[in-house]
This record gives C-alpha cells, structure tokens and sequence, in this order.
C-alpha cells in the first residue's frame, strides 16, 4: 500500500495522532501497529513525508536505535514511579 493511500485512510485526525505518537520516545513502534496497522518503515517514511526536513532528521537521530520505541526491549514498568504508593480502599496510604 502507498503512502497516498494510507494518508488517505488514516484521514487528518489519524495521521496526526500517528506522528504524535511516533513523536513521543516513550510510545513504541509496536503499539502504532496494534492501532492504526502500520508497521515501523511505513510509520518513519510518513515522518519524513510530513514533517520539516531538520524536525525529521532531530528525530530520526533521536529515535534510532532506541530501546524504548521496541516493546520487545523495553521495561513493562517503564510508567511506574519507583516512589508510587499503593492504593487501597480508594484511599492512598498514609506515610
């Protein structure tokens, strides 16, 4: 499938929401998949099409290689704080 199309399918909205979260560093490629269907080399060649060439290229550098945009190798409690305390009865713990 080209790009054309796929824009075409993910509509305004969708492809926004793709390159935001394919902006984020926290937010894996694999995830992208699971909700729009789009696999990883198709995601970054969307980046390129619609983004400043320097914006792209900060990214690029900033994303490549990184663990954490590959669910395989990151942490699963990458968004748990190290400090958070645990909650019962609706209520947060007391210190």
């Amino acid at each position: 499938m080209n790009l054309k199309k796929i824009e075409e399918k993910l509509g305004e909205r969708g492809l926004d929401r793709v390159i935001e979260m394919a902006w984020e560093d926290r937010t894996t490629f694999d995830v992208i998949e699971k909700q729009f269907g789009i696999p990883e080399k198709v995601v970054i060649n969307l980046m390129r099409r619609n983004m400043k060439p320097s914006s792209f290229r900060m990214w690029r550098k900033r994303v490549q290689g990184r663990s954490t945009k590959h669910e395989s190798s990151s942490s699963a409690d990458r968004f748990k704080c190290t400090r958070q305390r645990s909650i019962s009865g609706n209520k947060i713990s007391k210190r």
